[in-house]
């Protein structure tokens, strides 16, 4: 009785320990992530399939694209700018800097609060199979070169091919599992929405008077360790509360949206390879760090103006090369039953 009382301590001391560990968070994972995107992208340059004439004309469609987004993101704040001119010449606002908030607030709403560019980029994501067919094509590419680098070495030594296994695999949406893409955007403009509500409530709840103050770290904390555990999201309610509340919303909502990127790029996959609802929270969960490194260097790029769905691009194909980093190969179609179970943990040999 007494020996079992001694060791409960201890064990609760360990779980505390394991909640607080930040391995999965730690600057070098997030640094391997960065690396990875850098690598990837120039491995996904070399292809010679993206200069084709057809990925022209979809380079030339995705330039179009990102004009139309900044034209969406730029007539309501131009609006606005109109009305607040006029209203200038009925209210003196020359002695005052209400316009300006106003402008400042709305583009603060529109690019973080409710990463209006990244939905639309998303949208466009989803009713195109452009990426989808980038993604397998620079997969196919990756196993290219991995043989080619390794010509001349015993093939039993080698690892597997990605492509040919994965592309004999049913497609289907990676988080409902359906293949009617009408259902598919409705769930996804439905958690969307949700999403947008909550940010703007939390957004307006941190203009409340004396409690306002705390209400985006706490925001962030009880989302940030659900993410990433309770370590990270202590560091980040430590720091929240002392942060300008401009600079910690784009800093939360470049986390967040750097995330919710990652899972879009790695739809491809998850289309193919079925996990269920926890076995993905815990993949991505065990991996957080190093996708946040490598989701964060593309969401920065994919905030150019206009040159933003091209980045998207370069992006999936770069996720191809993530693919082999991170996972084993899959195994051919019939035989995947135990394969998602074991990919959960993260682990050097995928290295």
């Amino acid at each position: 009785m007494d020996s079992e009382r001694l060791q409960k301590p201890f064990k609760n001391r360990d779980e505390l320990k394991e909640k607080l560990s930040i391995d999965h968070f730690d600057l070098n994972a997030i640094l391997r992530g960065a690396q990875l995107t850098i690598v990837g992208a120039l491995r996904a340059l070399r292809n010679p399939q993206l200069f084709t004439s057809e990925h022209y004309k979809q380079a030339a469609l995705a330039v179009l694209a990102g004009v139309v987004i900044r034209l969406a993101i730029e007539i309501p704040i131009f609006g606005v700018r109109v009305f607040l001119w006029l209203m200038s010449f009925v209210v003196d606002l020359g002695a005052s800097t209400f316009d300006d908030r106003v402008v400042e607030g709305l583009d603060l709403i529109q690019n973080h609060v409710l990463q209006v560019p990244f939905f639309l980029m998303s949208i466009l994501s989803r009713v195109t199979p452009t990426l989808d067919n980038m993604f397998m094509m620079s997969l196919a590419f990756v196993d290219e070169t991995y043989y080619e680098k390794h010509k001349g070495e015993e093939r039993s030594t080698l690892r597997d091919e990605y492509y040919p296994n994965l592309r004999r695999y049913p497609k289907r949406d990676g988080t409902t599992h359906k293949t009617s893409t009408a259902e598919n955007m409705s769930i996804f403009l439905l958690k969307f929405g949700k999403k947008a509500g909550l940010s703007l409530a939390v957004y307006a709840l941190s203009y409340v008077p004396i409690l306002g103050r705390f209400v985006l770290p706490a925001a962030s904390f009880y989302t940030f360790h659900k993410a990433a555990g309770l370590g990270p999201g202590l560091i980040v309610f430590g720091t929240g509360i002392f942060l300008p509340r401009r600079y910690l919303v784009i800093f939360l909502q470049s986390y967040f949206s750097s995330r919710s990127l990652m899972r879009e790029l790695l739809e491809p996959y998850f289309a193919r390879i079925k996990f269920t609802k926890e076995q993905k929270k815990n993949w991505f969960y065990d991996r957080e760090g190093l996708l946040f490194g490598f989701g964060i260097g593309f969401y920065i790029f994919l905030r150019i103006p206009l040159l933003g769905v091209l980045v998207y691009g370069i992006a999936e194909a770069s996720t191809a090369y993530l693919i082999t980093k991170i996972t084993d190969p899959p195994p051919p179609v019939g035989q995947e039953d135990d394969f998602a179970a074991s990919q959960q943990k993260f682990s050097e040999h995928f290295q």
